[in-house]
């Protein structure tokens, strides 16, 4: 698959909300502890259904998980609240 360069602000802020994802990437894991403190979090990189790719978020792997299936026909804004349920049910356990 070719994809386009990645886009502005400008542009994911004009962005089709209703582009789907077709693909996903997840990571790097930082190292494991005590090595990994500092280490960059990681992320989830979407690639949608019109050509775009954008990192939709960064999260704490040792609260929450992802797979790239749970984010596959998803828009944007669906996987961005996904994050965000996931992350409530963890701050509620």
């Amino acid at each position: 698959m070719i994809y386009q360069q990645k886009p502005s602000l400008h542009d994911l802020r004009n962005a089709d909300p209703s582009r789907r994802i077709i693909s996903v990437t997840i990571g790097p894991m930082p190292r494991p502890l005590p090595a990994g403190i500092g280490d960059p979090m990681p992320k989830v990189n979407a690639y949608f259904d019109d050509g775009t790719e954008e990192v939709l978020f960064e999260y704490f792997p040792d609260e929450l998980s992802f797979v790239e299936s749970e984010c596959i026909g998803l828009t944007a804004s669906e996987a961005k609240d996904l994050r965000h349920r996931k992350d409530v049910a963890y701050l509620r356990s």
